[in-house]
């Protein structure tokens, strides 16, 4: 059983978190507001006041976080990662941000002696929940096979895709799929209103299609829909950052990308009319406003 540590404990952090523990690892935690750890800290996780406390206590670093600047300010500074970090240790980022960035703080860990991954998910809380998340490393090949058994107590299926960053370039990959998914879908239900077919009636004919994905699967009857209040897993600005870093990462490799970009500009529209703290098939009601269709 491995000593480890976790900052950013947010909707998906936090369950990871509770996983590691479940296996028997112990676990010390970080988040910028300690009321989300108060479950973690009673079923017996360690509290820590700053990432840097972490980093000195534990053997295995990982973080969640939610984009470039929050890593950025959970590994610099006096009280970030590295400056707990030292040789022997390990930091594993689970954030899906720039991976020029991951690849800057592998160079830095490494320089201080320790190692670095990049671990991307593929999945949704409730995937994560019913041990079926995958995840995507970047990073020295010995050491992922050193940790992967950690790894595969938080979810069954662990590729390493190549070197640091890769792991974050492949989840961008990922997740611009999904985003063109989400707004291919949408457009196909509207088109069926549109035409006089019930919206529901849409729904359901697509879901037990050929086109129905995993996430369409799940995000699919959301168009019917979002609870007020349900606690929301990947809000609509979000997927937005992920598309942003998916844009950048075309330029700088030559590869075009229109339909990201196309999509892009839909989940901007999702802040102009006031949706974008949904969950990211709230995509669908922006284009039913833009169909002349209550949404």
């Amino acid at each position: 059983m491995a000593n480890l540590g976790f900052i950013g404990l947010g909707v998906m952090g936090g369950r990871v978190t509770k996983r590691l523990m479940d296996a028997g690892h112990t676990l010390m935690g970080h988040d910028l507001y300690k009321e989300k750890a108060e479950k973690l800290i009673k079923a017996g996780m360690k509290w820590a006041d700053s990432p840097r406390e972490v980093a000195e206590k534990v053997d295995i670093v990982f973080s969640m976080v939610t984009n470039t600047e929050a890593v950025l300010a959970i590994t610099g500074g006096e009280n970030g990662i590295f400056a707990g970090f030292g040789p022997g240790k390990l930091y594993i980022d689970m954030s899906t941000i720039d991976p020029e960035v991951t690849r800057a703080n592998a160079a830095k860990a490494k320089k201080l002696g320790g190692n670095m991954l990049d671990c991307t998910v593929s999945g949704s809380v409730s995937t994560l929940e019913e041990g079926k998340l995958s995840m995507m490393v970047g990073g020295d090949e010995k050491i992922f096979e050193e940790v992967l058994p950690i790894l595969k107590a938080i979810g069954p299926v662990v590729t390493r895709v190549g070197t640091n960053g890769m792991a974050i370039a492949m989840k961008i990959a990922v997740n611009l799929s999904l985003s063109v998914q989400m707004v291919a879908f949408s457009e196909a239900v509207l088109i069926a209103e549109k035409s006089g077919i019930p919206r529901k009636t849409a729904v359901d004919v697509l879901l037990n299609s050929v086109i129905a994905s995993p996430m369409i699967k799940y995000r699919g009857p959301w168009v019917l829909g979002q609870e007020e209040g349900e606690e929301v897993w990947f809000n609509c600005n979000m997927m937005q950052k992920d598309m942003l870093l998916a844009l950048k990462m075309g330029r700088d490799l030559n590869v075009p990308m229109p339909t990201t970009a196309a999509t892009n500009e839909l989940y901007t529209a999702c802040r102009g009319i006031g949706v974008d703290k949904k969950d990211m098939a709230a995509v669908f009601e922006v284009l039913a406003v833009m169909s002349g269709v209550k949404p």
